[in-house]
């Protein structure tokens, strides 16, 4: 790609970034529009927007990213927790990371490689000069100028696993500045401040063995009656209520609908069609017919309640008196045979993913290997797009496939828009549909919790996403297409030395288009603002008729790694890549203080244990760095600069084995000295008492709790909440 193709990808990206930030500062002033660019202050009932018509409203203005920018973590963490937080930290992270390898890339490498001879380029018409002239391709072999990348390497990873471990709590209070050791205290804090919390003092019980004649209610009292009896406090026993969570659901529908219809009290509007979406079907008296049908949903109800008493499942949740009861359940084996009384941490209670437990154990293991092949098969299928979008960034290979595109890709400008924005672009909208995939298969693997299957997407995400678009792409548009040379591991550097660089232009565009651009569009929020228009246009229903979004990390924290890798792997490679990131970074935090502020509500809290997924990630980056510049010095024929990168992937490496062993505990469990300090101070609480008592029904499944539809009056508020 040569500079002019990417500076035509990136004026584009610009008016469209430019162009979703005039939009969303005008449309998020509209009334009608508060339920999209609003909705978690619209369920809380603090939405400020006035109905009354003003000019303001029509002007653009940016004082919502002043706002976003000057967020306080502690405001943070108060409105949208410790995950919410540990997500901005990413950004942070990030940004103090590629500003330090942009001072040394864009200052000190990217000259260097400029004035470099190997590639024999005219520097005189520079906006026609290509990509590569920027990379470290460009510089003579064996020149001694490749010295200073070496030294580069070296200070560069020093830098990050000086971001990564804090040397001291002293200079992490002081400077903020150091990562796994700040996000790890923060989780304690947190721990320390909290109030008592369900999930604290519960477990989940599965593999229960029943004896004949006997239930599984009866074999849980009897166990933990005798084996914990100081600490056994109450247990709830799961059973199968898929089919009733579905009725609940369609009766939740139609309550719903029958009062907003006796609350417009507009008898002339009572009528109408039974059918699909009100215009198919026969006509009816629209308030009869829904609480006839409410009537035969809840009888229904009621009798699938009754019946499922009996449809025990050998799973229940078990709570203890105190956390470190808790606790010691988890981590002690309970029974002779390790596959029965199996343990493990209880999610909160909104947090627990019923369907899960309707599976018997050799269905899980099924699923399992279904979603293993599933995402296999997935992967295999997306290198489709990706072959597409590596024939789009070769000119001569595209006229070679259709011949008859040769008049229109002469055109200057026509080339330069399928060079460097078409190839991303279609790699952006392919990589969309993946997200929402991972989630539906992590949701069948059998996990108990919501945060599980979304750590569960988040990671199959992220491997998809690391080979996909970084391995595909840059092995696909090699000119190497032996794979063969894989069976050999000495020969692993040599080939990504030579494949890599030559890459750099593609993924400077796709930052461009999927960082930049995809970020903004996050604001603009177009399918939302759709969906709400064409609800009121054609189905009727109101503004209050929606639901608050979760935060999706299982997209974006796989995405931001992504970017990480790109970054860390083309620091010393090509180092014109830089300045995009830290663009991209910088957007991304204020957009997404943006919406965490406005947007999105939390469902549920890991207490940050997202935080290890992207250490991992950066320490994966490091070691492909390291490997590439053992192959790239070799091909540069300076073979002792490519001895000494040797032991950086093992130091490497080894600092990350220490940071497991001595940070990644405290994300998997809370330690014995802070669970028994804080059952202490509970002891003096007045409000335990209370709070135990009401533990004991925490984990009861909602749907078998009874119903009542005749004591409700208020119309917001879902059936579930309003139970007896």
């Amino acid at each position: 790609m040569i500079l002019s193709a990417l500076l035509t990808s990136v004026g584009i990206n610009l008016g469209l970034c430019f162009l979703y930030f005039t939009l969303y500062s005008i449309l998020r002033k509209q009334p009608g529009n508060v339920v999209v660019y609003e909705p978690r202050w619209v369920a809380e009932e603090n939405s400020q927007h006035r109905s009354f018509f003003n000019l303001e409203r029509l002007l653009s203005s940016p004082g919502w990213v002043a706002r976003a920018w000057k967020l306080s973590e502690e405001e943070l963490l108060s409105i949208s927790g410790l995950d919410a937080v540990v997500f901005i930290r990413i950004f942070i992270f990030s940004l103090k990371v590629f500003t330090f390898a942009g001072i040394i890339g864009v200052f000190i490498l990217l000259p260097i490689n400029f004035v470099g001879n190997q590639l024999s380029t005219d520097s005189s018409d520079l906006i026609n000069k290509s990509l590569d002239s920027f990379s470290i391709s460009n510089v003579d072999n064996g020149s001694n100028w490749l010295w200073i990348h070496f030294s580069a390497v070296y200070i560069f990873t020093a830098f990050v696993c000086y971001l990564l471990y804090a040397v001291s709590n002293i200079l992490c209070a002081i400077l903020n500045f150091l990562e796994y050791d700040y996000i790890s205290s923060k989780r304690i804090t947190c721990f320390y401040a909290s109030k008592p919390q369900p999930h604290q003092f519960t477990v989940l019980v599965r593999g229960i063995p029943v004896s004949l004649g006997s239930s599984v209610t009866e074999s849980v009292e009897s166990f933990f009656t005798e084996y914990h009896s100081s600490t056994y406090l109450s247990h709830s026993v799961v059973r199968q209520t898929g089919k009733l969570q579905r009725l609940l659901s369609d009766a939740d529908k139609w309550y719903r609908r029958l009062v907003k219809l006796k609350a417009k009290n507009l008898p002339h509007k009572r009528s109408g069609r039974d059918g699909f979406l009100g215009l198919f079907g026969r006509k009816v008296d629209l308030l009869d017919h829904y609480e006839k049908k409410l009537q035969d949903i809840e009888d229904n109800v009621r009798m699938e309640q009754s019946s499922v008493v009996e449809k025990e499942v050998p799973a229940a949740f078990v709570s203890f008196k105190s956390r470190y009861g808790a606790a010691a359940a988890v981590h002690i084996e309970q029974g002779v045979n390790p596959t029965e009384w199996v343990t493990e941490p209880a999610p909160e209670p909104n947090d627990v993913h019923w369907p899960f437990f309707s599976a018997s154990f050799l269905k899980r293991w099924i699923c399992k290997i279904i979603v293993f092949i599933a995402c296999i098969v997935l992967t295999v299928l997306f290198l489709i797009p990706v072959v597409i979008v590596q024939g789009l960034t070769n000119l001569d290979q595209l006229e070679t496939w259709f011949p008859f595109l040769s008049s229109l890709l002469s055109i200057t400008f026509v080339s330069e828009v399928i060079t460097g924005y078409l190839p991303s672009l279609i790699l952006q909208l392919f990589q969309r549909i993946v997200p929402p995939i991972m989630m539906m298969l992590s949701s069948v693997q059998g996990h108990n919790a919501l945060s599980q299957i979304q750590k569960s997407a988040c990671f199959k995400f992220l491997l998809f996403t690391i080979w996909n678009v970084f391995f595909a792409n840059v092995l696909s548009g090699s000119a190497l297409y032996q794979v063969n040379v894989f069976l050999e591991p000495k020969e692993i550097p040599l080939v990504l030395a030579e494949a890599v660089p030559s890459q750099a232009s593609f993924f400077i565009a796709y930052v461009v288009t999927s960082g930049w651009t995809s970020t903004a569009s996050e604001l603009f929020r177009l399918f939302p603002l759709i969906s709400i228009f064409m609800k009121k246009k054609f189905a009727g229903k109101d503004d209050d008729d929606f639901e608050v979004p979760s935060v999706p990390y299982h997209g974006q924290i796989p995405k931001i790694a992504l970017f990480g890798l790109l970054g860390v792997t083309y620091f010393f490679l090509a180092p014109l890549i830089l300045p995009f990131l830290l663009v991209y970074y910088c957007l991304g935090y204020i957009v997404f203080c943006n919406q965490l502020l406005n947007v999105y509500a939390p469902k549920f809290e890991t207490g940050g244990t997202f935080w290890p997924i992207v250490h991992g990630s950066m320490i994966f980056s490091l070691v492909l760095m390291h490997i590439i510049a053992i192959g790239i010095f070799g091909l540069k024929e300076l073979p002792l600069a490519s001895i000494f990168c040797v032991p950086l992937p093992f130091l490497t490496l080894l600092f990350h084995d220490y940071c497991q062993k001595r940070f990644l505990p405290i994300f998997k469990a809370y330690p014995a000295e802070c669970l028994v300090k804080k059952d202490h101070d509970d002891q003096n609480d007045p409000s335990m008492p209370e709070f135990l008592d009401k533990l004991v029904t925490a984990y009861r499944d909602p749907a078998l709790k009874p119903i009542n539809y005749s004591g409700r009056s208020d119309g917001h508020d879902s059936l579930l909440q309003h139970a007896a």
